[in-house]
């Protein structure tokens, strides 16, 4: 395993320092620390050998010694190859974690699921999480992408797992907001990755989701995305699938073209639009969750309202009501697309 990079703490698992091996014991023999104590020794986060409690962020909870020592092993295996030296230090290591494990009995505090909900600090952390979760995939990948045309950056970020997933005939089902359809970049990667991939899209979708072999799933811990919580826990994670799977049948395949809305001079997004408006939503809510700008969101109400002969707001509103236009829009089939308002994954 590779050290924290810093010169204070210049090792890894197999060989902690004094004041590391100090906190880490003490955090299996409890069941977990005071973030505080762990200041004084970043190498324990930097090394995956403790992270945040996910009932509460102050406090963190140990790596169990076994997974420890299954990391360790892993990581000799890799090296071997290379050099033989760290071998002898990474035996006395599995030796000293599993004395640990022998002590662990009944810790005071011991989190109810385990590793079943671990969070990821850091975007190298989260990186390193879904490469794993990507080369242990075999069946299928379901993912839900929130926010406008994505970027060429985030498309290219994770070409690498899709082309990987690819090679191992591995499914992949996207479902993005209807804005994603006019981004070039989007329509590139489709291309690329052929039958491999098959999106659609909603007026609106849920905060970003990525589902492997619906046996693990990844969704944001924070607005900035810092943050992923990491779930396999078994009803978690098959109600995500559910959740998934009832956004997908009332989403339009991006080969489909959007439903006409029967109303001349309005079209797909300004009846979005106008359903919102009728909820009371502010311009820069009803951009956010559509996944356009509010000026672009602005200049779509100044079209609503020119259309509907709307001297003001209030007017328009009531506009809005009078031709049917407050209602959730409706897909060729006639079903409903409204969704739940969801605040604001990667997860990268």
């Amino acid at each position: 395993m590779a050290g924290c990079g810093t010169e204070e703490h210049p090792h890894g698992a197999d060989r902690l320092c004094e004041a590391g091996d100090r906190v880490y014991s003490r955090a299996v023999r409890r069941g977990r620390v005071p973030r505080a104590d762990a200041e004084p020794v970043p190498c324990l986060l930097e090394l995956a050998l403790l992270h945040p409690d996910p009932d509460d962020m102050d406090w963190l909870v140990p790596t169990s010694p076994q997974e420890v020592m299954t990391r360790l092993l892993r990581g000799v295996y890799e090296e071997v190859r290379e050099s033989q030296r760290r071998v002898g230090s990474a035996v006395a290591a599995f030796e000293r974690y599993t004395g640990l494990g022998r002590q662990l009995q009944a810790p005071a505090y011991a989190p109810a699921e385990g590793t079943a909900i671990r969070v990821l600090d850091g975007l190298s952390r989260i990186q390193a999480a879904m490469d794993e979760a990507t080369e242990a995939c075999t069946t299928e990948v379901l993912t839900v992408q929130p926010g406008g045309i994505r970027r060429e950056a985030e498309l290219t970020e994770g070409l690498h797992r899709a082309l990987a997933l690819r090679g191992r005939g591995v499914r992949m089902r996207d479902l993005y907001t209807h804005v994603a359809r006019h981004g070039q970049g989007l329509l590139n990667y489709l291309e690329l990755m052929g039958d491999t991939v098959e999106a659609r899209t909603l007026d609106e979708v849920i905060d970003r989701l990525i589902l492997f072999d619906r046996t693990v799933a990844f969704v944001p811990a924070n607005t900035d995305r810092t943050m992923a919580l990491e779930l396999r826990h078994p009803a978690l994670v098959e109600y995500l699938v559910t959740v998934f799977e009832r956004l997908w049948r009332l989403a339009i395949p991006l080969t489909a073209p959007l439903p006409d809305t029967g109303i001349e001079g309005i079209s797909h997004r300004e009846q979005s639009i106008a359903a919102l408006l009728a909820e009371g939503h502010q311009d820069a809510v009803i951009a956010e969750r559509l996944g356009i700008s509010v000026r672009t969101c602005r200049a779509h109400i100044a079209r609503l309202s020119e259309t509907l002969g709307a001297a003001s707001r209030t007017q328009l509103g009531v506009r809005i009501a009078q031709v049917g236009l407050d209602g959730p829009p409706r897909t060729a089939g006639g079903s409903a697309l409204s969704l739940p308002d969801q605040g604001s994954p990667s997860v990268r």
